[in-house]
């Protein structure tokens, strides 16, 4: 296998598991419309799949630190698509709610194990995260194009459909898993990532950054289709555009985080990018008329340019125990941000859409003044991004050929 297969790999697979947490929120219109769900009501879905999921990533991240688990990556794949498949069958609200939790201990079954695997493939690269990363927000981007299909054939009843992306996903997975395995009977070192000393308080002020973060975009992407179609008197095309390029905005973001972190601190990228996102959410929650799209795709850019680069500063603050950073960095405290959905959903139940989204604009704000706190990790032998480009630039290698 080339050098760089397994992390395509890993970043398409990636991809086919988000497209499960992006599915929940798009199913929300559909289960209101179809089951006459309150706002609220609706809104326990969105919780349904993150709170056993917050629950359980940590704990898939202590595992992941003690054994090696290559081979969670396909299973939990599956499950997180079995999850989303059989959500639409029943009509009992409690069932969908077991079928939705399903789909969440699948995929944070997925993320340490997937993270831990991705840093040794990309053999501790940032960049290599950050195209890991973006895959996961590719699968975000294309849910809510996917369901709304799915949905357009026959309603709830057909999401059973739903399940290809994870046969898909866990296909993909088999061949970076074999790899793993020929890595581990060559020695132990092939697959060990380098160690360090842990800066725990640093990592404390990272998750609650993250938390904060996804408490916007969680939010956001649970009511964003029904505030726009509101504000702007369309229909479920309207919804789901406005969905789609808030997940859309995130890839661009992901990718921009990736290429910012080459030339600067990650650090300092994030910092900048969340005091931007306040502005940002603003302009959604407050600006009229159709440039509310263009404060989305701002918003979901801002809110994932420091996505990649929480990951890796997470590991590179616990880097004795990669798995656990990664499954709160990447999945507990994205997760967390699905349990304030039900309280905005009852807020706007009690008031209005727009009232409810308000208060989401201090939460990037949140996340800067935390930003503000932490310190750039010095990992052993590695270059900052400042010495890197100041080398190119002298060395000419920056300038176009």
């Amino acid at each position: 296998m080339r050098r760089n297969t397994p992390i395509v790999l890993l970043s398409v697979g990636h991809a086919c598991v988000d497209i499960y947490q992006g599915s929940v929120a798009a199913l929300v219109p559909f289960f209101i419309a179809e089951r006459s769900y309150s706002l609220a009501v609706a809104s326990g879905i969105v919780l349904a799949a993150s709170l056993l999921s917050s629950v359980a990533q940590p704990l898939f991240g202590v595992l992941t630190d003690r054994w090696a688990m290559p081979w969670l990556l396909p299973v939990s794949t599956l499950l997180g698509g079995l999850g989303i498949a059989l959500s639409g069958l029943s009509g009992s609200y409690p069932l969908t709610l077991v079928f939705v939790a399903l789909s969440g201990i699948g995929v944070a079954a997925y993320h340490p194990e997937s993270a831990r695997v991705a840093r040794i493939a990309g053999r501790g690269s940032h960049r290599a995260m950050g195209w890991f990363s973006t895959g996961g927000t590719v699968g975000f981007a294309l849910a809510p194009l996917m369901v709304a299909a799915v949905m357009s054939v026959g309603g709830l009843r057909w999401t059973p459909l739903l399940v290809l992306p994870a046969l898909v996903g866990a296909a993909l997975c088999l061949p970076v898993v074999r790899v793993l395995q020929q890595r581990q009977a060559a020695g132990p070192r092939a697959t060990r990532p380098p160690a360090g000393s842990d800066d725990i308080a640093s990592f404390v002020r990272l998750s609650l950054a993250v938390v904060f973060r996804s408490i916007a975009f969680i939010g956001l992407s649970t009511f964003i289709s029904l505030y726009v179609r509101e504000r702007l008197g369309g229909g479920i095309a309207v919804g789901t555009a406005a969905l789609f390029v808030l997940y859309l905005g995130s890839t661009v973001g992901a990718v921009l985080g990736g290429f910012l972190a080459a030339r600067w601190e990650r650090v300092a990228v994030a910092r900048w990018s969340y005091l931007v996102t306040a502005g940002a959410v603003a302009g959604v929650v407050w600006v009229p008329g159709p440039a509310v799209f263009l404060f989305l795709a701002l918003t979901s850019a801002g809110l994932y340019v420091p996505f990649s680069l929480q990951v890796t500063l997470g590991q590179d603050y616990l880097p004795s125990r990669v798995g656990t950073a990664s499954g709160i960095t990447l999945g507990l405290t994205v997760s967390i941000g699905g349990l304030a959905s039900p309280a905005v959903g009852a807020l706007a139940d009690a008031t209005s859409l727009r009232t409810a989204l308000a208060p989401l604009v201090a939460m990037p704000l949140l996340s800067w003044l935390l930003f503000r706190t932490l310190p750039e990790p010095r990992v052993p032998g590695a270059e900052s991004p400042g010495a890197v480009a100041a080398a190119r630039s002298g060395s000419g290698a920056a300038k176009p050929g």
